[in-house]
């Protein structure tokens, strides 16, 4: 699966996207996962409220299945003006 690091996200782990082997059933479990890799992760995903979720390019929330799923984006919410 890739998942996609957007603004903040990206700079906390130093990665604008990445292939994930993962087993997780929802976007919960995934960063659960991502968590327990290494600290500049666990620093990203500290605040899931700061936080916003797509799959496959669709806004979701952190308990959206992920059964299919071919992509997972992180990102700050966005403002619009």
């Amino acid at each position: 699966m890739d998942v996609l690091y957007f603004a903040w996200v990206r700079e906390r782990i130093g990665l604008p996207r990445e292939q994930v082997k993962t087993q997780a059933r929802t976007v919960n479990d995934l960063v659960a996962e991502l968590r327990d890799r290494e600290e500049r992760y666990a620093a990203a995903f500290a605040d899931l409220s700061a936080l916003r979720v797509a799959v496959d390019q669709e806004l979701a929330d952190f308990d959206a299945p992920l059964d299919g799923a071919r992509e997972v984006a992180f990102f700050p919410p966005m403002t619009g003006g």
